[in-house]
């Protein structure tokens, strides 16, 4: 996906739900069905594919990464991010 290719979901205080997939063969992310999913190489051990997740999904979403907020799914594959 290109970069702000989200960019009309990164209005303040929406809330974007992804389900992340670590371990892939590349970092990309996909858009099915209204669904995102973000896959990363890193592995899922001390935050740092949550990490790279939120630096992918800022890129695509054209904003800096410290505009997102973690709100729910630290340590699960589903998570929820908070553009703000």
């Amino acid at each position: 996906m290109e970069k702000a290719a989200l960019s009309h979901l990164a209005t303040g205080g929406a809330e974007i739900a992804v389900r992340v997939t670590p371990k892939a063969s590349r970092n990309r992310i996909t858009c099915e069905d209204g669904n995102i999913r973000v896959y990363v190489t890193t592995v899922p051990e001390g935050g740092k594919a949550t990490k790279e997740v939120a630096k992918l999904l800022a890129r695509a979403l054209g904003v800096p990464k410290s505009h997102l907020t973690l709100i729910r799914g630290a340590t699960s594959r589903d998570k929820v991010f908070r553009v703000g």
